[in-house]
């Protein structure tokens, strides 16, 4: 059972029968966690509980705790709780597809960020291209950037392809 199951199966009047102690009628009972309390204070609803004299507060696994000074994984298992123990395996390929899919995801926006810029160039030796003398050095110059990052585009255009 899970922390929530036995939270239903129980209600805080069931545990506190269990170590002998009947609320009164206004669901009252004295405290076991401290003493000198004449009159009951430990106020006792149907999923916690609360001491108005000491401040005890907490739900039936933090009562159980208190009574029986043992640990929540003590009294989950007492309570009916089964208590399994992730593998060290499966954390580890959790862990591993994770940190693939970031590093996919980085690569993607890398790839995303390095189109945007060749397609920016590409724009920008055009529009030298446009405004130069045809075969003049500028024009030149730009031609041969604008063959080289036409060559990038293709690349880039293959690489994402291939995603």
């Amino acid at each position: 059972m899970t922390v929530e199951e036995i939270k239903a199966a129980y209600s805080m009047r069931d545990i506190v029968a269990r170590y002998g102690f009947q609320p009164n009628r206004r669901g009252f009972i004295s405290c076991p966690f401290h003493q000198g309390d004449r009159q009951a204070s430990l106020k006792i609803y149907d999923r916690d509980f609360h001491c108005h004299a000491c401040g005890a507060n907490g739900d039936i696994f933090d009562f159980v705790e208190r009574m029986e000074n043992v640990s929540f994984k003590e009294v989950f298992q007492t309570l009916g709780g089964a208590y399994e123990k992730p593998t060290f395996s499966s954390k580890l390929a959790i862990y591993q597809s994770q940190k693939r899919r970031d590093m996919l995801r980085k690569e993607r926006e890398r790839l995303d960020r390095k189109k945007e810029l060749n397609n920016m160039l590409i724009g920008i030796y055009r529009a030298y291209m446009d405004r130069s003398e045809p075969f003049s050095d500028i024009w030149c110059d730009c031609c041969n950037a604008l063959q080289y990052q036409l060559y990038i585009h293709t690349e880039l255009n293959e690489t994402e392809a291939r995603w």
